[in-house]
């Protein structure tokens, strides 16, 4: 797996690592009307399925998208994926915003699907980077626009730290401290 997308894995393995279908359901405590630690995870995975079909789409074409960005999408890809800022506050787009949750999940099954979805979407981007190499903007993101191969992993990693952020201070605020730091190592 791509060094990228395998941090991103372990990082989120380390976030729900040892929690049950009822600490899943936990919001901040000061803030009840936001997200559980599930619905959190339900909306990355929202997120690598709209990355997949995005990819997929372009794969079938084999051809890259002949979108430009516009001078806020190029803002937009310069703070996220080239200065790791990820905006705080910005509501999401309807198709990655989950559901009240019916089946409560424990960290290991999150986890799990988590990993299937990473390890689709790296073949995705392997397939990608075969076929219209590393610099061509092949694929267009809802909100970034079009997006080459190693920006559309790296959005994944700076997207997903950033909730997971939120579900590490949803365990702390409640006394579930992870187990063991995840290594940075590829």
């Amino acid at each position: 797996m791509n060094s990228t997308l395998h941090r991103l894995q372990r990082e989120i393995a380390f976030s729900l690592g040892g929690l049950d279908a009822a600490q899943t359901q936990l919001q901040p405590p000061s803030r009840p009307h936001k997200w559980t630690i599930q619905q959190i995870m339900e909306h990355l995975l929202l997120s690598y399925s709209g990355t997949e079909l995005a990819l997929n789409a372009r794969l079938a074409k084999q051809a890259p998208t002949r979108a430009k960005p516009s001078i806020p999408q190029h803002l937009g890809q310069y703070t996220l994926i080239r200065l790791g800022y990820f905006p705080h506050g910005r509501k999401a787009p309807p198709m990655v915003t989950p559901a009240p949750t019916a089946h409560p999940l424990c960290g290991e099954e999150l986890t799990t699907a988590a990993a299937e979805h990473l390890a689709h979407l790296d073949l995705l981007c392997a397939e990608a980077e075969e076929f219209f190499g590393t610099k061509c903007k092949f694929a267009s993101h809802a909100v970034l626009g079009p997006l080459d191969v190693n920006q559309w992993r790296k959005f994944q990693l700076i997207h997903g730290e950033h909730h997971l952020k939120q579900i590490l201070a949803i365990r702390k605020a409640h006394s579930l401290s992870p187990i063991d730091r995840p290594t940075h190592q590829a």
